[in-house]
């Protein structure tokens, strides 16, 4: 058992988390002498609390954070279950939502049947994407809701302003992440 894993807080009861999780039978394999001590615990659960006062799912949030502070990026279900002292279940279900929202991925460890889950690469930038996506559906929704409430109504003209707003954060959007490419080179070539 990584005895640092016993840092990490699980209220009792909480949704798929065990008293004994570590002691699932967790095999050892790529990013377990990574760092994961008190500290980093830690960073992981005040990161995790910080998702999910934002609406992230609490499990979803934990995994996220910890594969986040992981090394390689990547981590296999047992791996992320004796750290966060959680069930194989729980983590399931955090990885597939996870997976849905496109943050992590699923792969094959080289050699094994087992899966390890990775953090894409550009997880930020991809959940911004799958957001102007969303934002996009929105703004034609709103803008055909102008047109069934009446462009000089109350309504029709507080869904037209809401739509606007969106177009505008869209906007906004395509410069900001313009711009952190441009930035994601220079680092790149720094470093």
């Amino acid at each position: 058992m990584n005895t640092a894993a016993s840092g990490a807080s699980s209220a009792p009861g909480a949704e798929g988390e065990t008293e004994a999780g570590a002691e699932s039978g967790a095999e050892a394999g790529p990013g377990d002498d990574d760092g994961y001590d008190a500290a980093t615990s830690s960073f992981v659960e005040r990161f995790a609390a910080d998702l999910t006062q934002a609406g992230m799912q609490r499990m979803a949030s934990r995994v996220f954070a910890c594969l986040l502070a992981s090394d390689g990026g990547s981590l296999s279900s047992a791996q992320l279950a004796e750290r966060l002292r959680i069930s194989p279940a729980a983590v399931s279900g955090a990885v597939r939502y996870l997976a849905q929202v496109h943050m992590v991925s699923r792969e094959r460890e080289p050699g094994s049947r087992r899966e390890l889950y990775r953090l894409d690469e550009n997880v930020w930038y991809e959940a911004i994407l799958d957001r102007e996506q969303l934002i996009t559906r929105w703004a034609a929704t709103l803008r055909a809701g102008e047109e069934a409430l009446g462009p000089r109504t109350p309504a029709g003209r507080r869904v037209r302003e809401t739509h606007d707003f969106l177009k505008f954060m869209q906007s906004e959007v395509e410069g900001m992440l313009e711009r952190w490419r441009a930035q994601r080179r220079s680092l790149s070539r720094e470093e």
